[in-house]
């Protein structure tokens, strides 16, 4: 194994818990505005808003597209007369104030940090994630945090990692590792790109693409593992 000298982690699914913060967020907005939220909604939600993520790693919607119009086709399905881009900023409000992350994310970022060069690479919102990031307390181990939004390139396509291999200084790709929970995101985008790979993979999905993974971990303990 070579030695690896960058480990470029992304933020959903992989450091933060997203679906708790998510569930969360939409339950506060949901109340903010007195509705109803039971789980049929909530599913509803969930699916549509997933169907847009895929868009837009697909390129056929863009970012500030996917901020309202999940909500959008929600209220139209259910039959909600809200405005859309309104309730978009409270729920983004909501889930940037959400930070937890998954357990053990902070012992591991302990004894990596100081030993490698650690990046957060995401496709995620960026006044969100720089406020999650902040509220986390993972500042101190990422001082350098890539956002598709302001790149302006979403992974994985090749257009992003080139902005962060120009940010961290172009080393060689052999001693980069990418670490994250996303087949079509993550580990499309570092495979199409040469690096190695380490999908973290908690509930045990079917690589159904083949890609060529390096690793597979179901705990971020796991990595430090794969490290020494």
């Amino acid at each position: 194994m070579p030695p690896y000298t960058w480990l470029l982690f992304d933020a959903d699914g992989t450091l933060f818990a997203y679906d708790g913060a998510e569930e969360e967020a939409l339950q506060k907005v949901f109340a903010h505005y007195q509705l109803p939220l039971n789980e049929e909604m909530a599913a509803a939600y969930k699916r549509i808003n997933q169907a847009m993520w895929a868009r837009l790693e697909e390129q056929t919607i863009t970012l500030l597209q996917l901020r309202w119009q999940r909500f959008a086709d929600l209220f139209a399905e259910l039959g909600i007369g809200l405005d859309a881009q309104e309730f978009s900023r409270t729920y983004l409000n909501y889930l940037g104030q959400s930070a937890h992350l998954i357990p053990g994310t902070q012992e591991v970022l302990e004894q990596l940090h100081g030993k490698y060069n650690l990046a957060i690479i995401t496709n995620g919102i960026t006044d969100v994630q720089l406020s999650r990031i902040k509220l986390s307390g993972l500042e101190r181990f990422f001082p350098q945090v890539f956002i598709s939004e302001a790149i302006g390139v979403f992974k994985p396509a090749s257009g992003f990692f080139d902005a962060v291999f120009e940010g961290i200084g172009q080393p060689s790709k052999e001693h980069v590792l990418v670490i994250g929970d996303s087949l079509s995101s993550d580990m499309a985008g570092g495979v199409g790109y040469g690096l190695d790979t380490c999908w973290y993979n908690p509930n045990g999905q079917e690589n159904v693409n083949g890609y060529p993974i390096t690793y597979e971990i179901s705990d971020l303990g796991q990595l430090l593992e794969i490290l020494e």
